[in-house]
């Protein structure tokens, strides 16, 4: 049985990796946005940080650099 996986504009949730591809921001710019704690858009579990894609999308849609 093969294993389906998600097409990455479906999921709500996205790793840093995938992140950086959907969106053309690098890797190490989207763990610094990430960093901080009161970030709405990122959900930890365990030591990983997961990016939200659609309230992401709403933060970059309000900002002119990042």
């Amino acid at each position: 049985m093969a294993k389906q996986t998600v097409p990455i504009w479906e999921k709500s949730n996205l790793t840093i990796p995938e992140a950086a591809e959907y969106f053309g921001i690098g890797i190490n710019k989207l763990r610094e946005l990430a960093g901080d704690d009161s970030c709405p858009y990122v959900l930890r579990v365990g030591n990983k940080r997961l990016i939200k894609r659609v309230l992401f999308e709403k933060f970059l849609e309000t900002r002119y650099v990042v």
